[in-house]
């Protein structure tokens, strides 16, 4: 069996680098001819965006920001051109309004599909949803080009999909891995035959190791990729089972919560993907997902850039005392105390009232030091905090730069 979906997976890294940014220039420029983007970026020179320092320079597209700007500027918020050639146009929860361009695979599924195993011929049965939202068409499209007769079955009717695998045999599964297991369970309730299930691909839930050793037992290999409706399959796990390759034609940028920034290698923070989608660009959009980049390359000889996977939610606003506290707040503290490590807003609960600690990493805090950032917390944030200094480098790398330590009841 071939390993690989194609050469490029197994190119130089260097090289691969090269090359996207070698095309990046003409990205930025196709999208500058766009409203949106033009008043998103400003005045910027799109020949100067040559590298990841460079652009990171320019301002990230918050998804979390999509409805509001495409409320305001119907249909797409001005960063989606003339629509004319499009195949399919979809309304996602948010509601987020997407268009689908007609390239053959535009969601770069294939490769995802390909390193979980699946091959031209294998019949798929597709649970993701094809009404409204474009889940179903992303997998479809993917397996489609790898040459995979496509079961169109969407999610739920569990015992009518039960009747389409005895009949019809699919080998694959794409979906959940929540509705996975209910057929899974409903099959053995009722004594239906799922054998034909061999492979699958899941995404859209938490993929933990005991629902992967659940499906093993019943002779389904699965693996999992990260993929969202605005730019399709960003990352996905591969035979090796070590995190999950980063997709060609993407840039991923793992940066502070709350900022463009790029944090170090191997920190946590907020995935920030532009994807080279030339009729619809989508350049630094803000996922609002927590990852980190894993060093060197996979074992499986993909030579891509891998992240850990989906380690959580960056949107860590937190309402402290009746006011909002947002990422973007501490980030603006940073700002202005630069000496200082990694901030780190803690809320807890003490007699009855909340109570928030700014945690600093530093080797020289002292009570004039203190002073002058609790000032500044009370001028961003109109509250009053407390200040801890933490030992550089102690602070957990998990993304957090707001902890909210209460009790649920």
């Amino acid at each position: 069996m071939t390993e690989h979906f194609d050469a490029l997976e197994k190119q130089d890294a260097a090289a691969r680098e090269a090359d996207l940014m070698q095309r990046l220039p003409r990205l930025v420029a196709k999208a500058m001819k766009l409203k949106g983007w033009q008043t998103h970026f400003g005045a910027i020179k799109a020949d100067t965006i040559t590298s990841r320092a460079a652009l990171a320079t320019l301002p990230v597209l918050r998804k979390s920001d999509l409805p509001a700007r495409q409320k305001a500027d119907p249909p797409f918020g001005g960063f989606v051109g003339d629509t004319s050639d499009d195949g399919r146009l979809f309304a996602s929860p948010g509601p987020i309004f997407e268009a689908e361009s007609r390239e053959p695979d535009v969601w770069r599924c294939a490769r995802a599909l390909f390193a979980a195993g699946f091959r031209k011929g294998d019949i798929v049965l597709n649970t993701f949803s094809y009404h409204l939202t474009p889940g179903g068409f992303v997998m479809d499209s993917g397996a489609r080009a790898l040459g995979c007769p496509v079961i169109p079955a969407g999610p739920g009717n569990t015992e009518q999909q039960l009747d389409v695998i005895q009949q019809l045999r699919p080998v694959a599964y794409v979906g959940t891995p929540d509705f996975l297991k209910i057929i899974l369970d409903k099959a053995q309730e009722t004594g239906k035959d799922v054998s034909s299930l061999k492979k699958a691909l899941v995404s859209g839930g938490a993929f933990t190791p005991a629902l992967r050793d659940l499906f093993a037992s019943k002779g389904i290999t699965a693996y999992q990729c990260y993929a969202t409706a605005d730019v399709g399959v960003i990352a996905y796990e591969t035979p090796s089972r070590e995190g999950m390759v980063v997709n060609e034609d993407v840039i991923l940028e793992i940066v502070r919560p709350g900022t463009g920034d790029p944090v170090a290698e191997g920190e946590v923070g907020e995935i920030v993907v532009t994807s080279f989608n030339m009729h619809h660009p989508m350049i630094r959009l803000a996922l609002g997902d927590l990852s980190a980049f894993l060093p060197g390359s996979s074992p499986c000889g993909r030579t891509g850039l891998r992240i850990k996977g989906w380690m959580g939610r960056a949107d860590q606003t937190a309402k402290i005392k009746g006011m909002f506290v947002r990422p973007e707040q501490i980030a603006e503290i940073a700002r202005a105390h630069t000496a200082l490590g990694k901030l780190r807003l803690v809320i807890t609960r003490e007699n009855e009232q909340d109570v928030m600690t700014l945690r600093a990493e530093t080797s020289h805090g002292d009570d004039a030091l203190a002073k002058a950032l609790g000032d500044t917390v009370k001028a961003v944030t109109k509250l009053t905090g407390r200040i801890e200094w933490a030992a550089p480098g102690s602070l957990p790398n998990d993304g957090k730069v707001i902890a909210d330590e209460r009790p649920i009841n």
